[in-house]
């Protein structure tokens, strides 16, 4: 059993992973998918849902030339946005790895870029001080030995299946597990792995989806952390632990499992596609990011947020606006995220709350006209204040005696009703912070 954070976590996290302290303070992460689908600029799952051969997907690994590749401007945008780590896609479904393994010539070496780009990405985010992780897919589309399923690009070619009928999950295993121990020891300390995906209970009729049985999660979770003892895992091995990871929605309240609290990230794009897609336009506001990111702490969770570069190395301006509104808010409203969790008290509608020890901080999602109404904090606030600008902020308690007769029959006893500017003050979700008495 640990102790994390003043909350016991039994049911995801074993004693022999990492201490998840620091994941559990910054809150917030970049998740990066990079890859050949880049070039294609249509989804990362291109390949399947054009049901490309990889015969002819292998265009975008001969004309993939990063030529305008700075991970520095990366690091820097991250940490302009008050991001603390950042996950990296090393090899995705495709197949293509982004660094230089020894253990395939379908890597980043061989194409026109010709160094390791992942090595550099690595070493610009840990010298702006961000942690670093490691996304891995399970899943192959290239590799001779992955054997065909339906959700495999040629699920649909049975003249592609008939050949790869005598194809060896056992062989793959192997490669799978020997490319992981290279990231796992030739880049230094690794914080987070983050691995994609286990389908163990889907079933096509002519096949069915694969998990911990024949990933060998069991010895591949093994390796891992005699390799990396602090690593931190997620929970995508098929093994029922590690960070629980949703996956593009917000959960509802706290996670939990069995009425316990488990550690949680939620995982959420600019625009729907996790990797470049030129012609998505569907970008979600810097008002909806950052409520996601408030959204996600006030339930005990993270966020990890994606951005999708283009084939020539860059992050496009859209993205790269949507990480500096998010910094801004971010430069003066962040410790009411960082170190920051899910609160007992109820916040009011249209709000969330956070909390750090006697700090509550209540988000103001919708600005009402000049009060607002707190919940079971009478006798219990030393001060008040806002965030942005550490301006006061006057409050009163709830007095049925000595209010008005209309007042009274819509106030909650044991209440706490805070004096707010009429107003809003120009900050895209304001911030109160409240200081609890000892």
């Amino acid at each position: 059993m640990n102790v994390i954070n003043e909350v016991t976590y039994t049911k995801n996290w074993p004693s022999n992973y990492g201490n998840p302290e620091w994941l559990l303070h910054d809150r917030f992460g970049l998740f990066i998918h990079w890859g050949l689908y880049s070039n294609a600029a249509r989804h990362e799952w291109v390949m399947k849902h054009e049901k490309i051969h990889p015969d002819k997907y292998k265009k975008y690994f001969k004309y993939f030339n990063p030529d305008l590749y700075n991970p520095k401007d990366w690091a820097r945008a991250a940490k302009n946005a008050g991001m603390k780590y950042f996950v990296i896609t090393t090899k995705h479904h495709e197949g293509f790895a982004l660094w230089d393994s020894k253990l395939t010539n379908y890597k980043v070496t061989n194409t026109p870029a010709k160094r390791d780009l992942l090595l550099e990405m690595v070493n610009a985010f840990r010298e702006e001080g961000l942690k670093v992780g490691f996304y891995h897919s399970l899943i192959d589309w290239h590799h001779p030995e992955f054997p065909i399923d339906g959700v495999h690009p040629q699920s649909d070619d049975e003249e592609y299946k008939k050949e790869a009928l005598n194809r060896d999950m056992k062989n793959y295993a192997e490669y799978l597990h020997g490319q992981v121990r290279e990231l796992l020891t030739d880049y230094g300390k690794i914080d987070y792995l983050w691995f994609d995906f286990s389908y163990a209970n889907r079933n096509w009729g002519w096949s069915t989806g694969k998990g911990k049985n024949d990933w060998q999660s069991e010895k591949l979770e093994k390796m891992i952390l005699d390799l990396q003892p602090d690593i931190i895992l997620n929970d995508r091995l098929d093994l029922g632990r590690g960070v629980v990871t949703p996956e593009q929605y917000q959960p509802r309240e706290a996670m939990t499992e069995d009425g316990e609290p488990v550690i949680w990230e939620a995982c959420q794009t600019l625009n729907g596609s996790w990797g470049y897609d030129r012609d998505n336009l569907d970008y979600k506001s810097g008002d909806m990011l950052i409520k996601m990111l408030i959204d996600s702490v006030s339930k005990g969770g993270n966020l990890l947020l994606n951005v999708g570069p283009n084939g020539r190395g860059e992050m496009d301006q859209r993205s790269l606006n949507s990480l500096s509104e998010i910094g801004e808010w971010m430069r003066v409203n962040a410790r009411s995220i960082y170190g920051a969790k899910n609160s007992e008290y109820t916040a009011p509608i249209d709000c969330r709350y956070t909390q750090k020890g006697n700090s509550l901080y209540l988000h103001i999602f919708s600005w009402p006209f000049k009060h607002i109404h707190l919940d079971g904090l009478a006798g219990k606030i030393d001060y008040a204040q806002m965030l942005h600008d550490g301006s006061e902020i006057f409050y009163k308690e709830h007095d049925p005696d000595k209010e008005h007769t209309h007042m009274s029959t819509t106030i909650r006893p044991g209440s706490v009703i805070l004096e707010l500017p009429v107003q809003k003050p120009n900050i895209i979700v304001p911030v109160v912070e409240v200081f609890l008495k000892n």
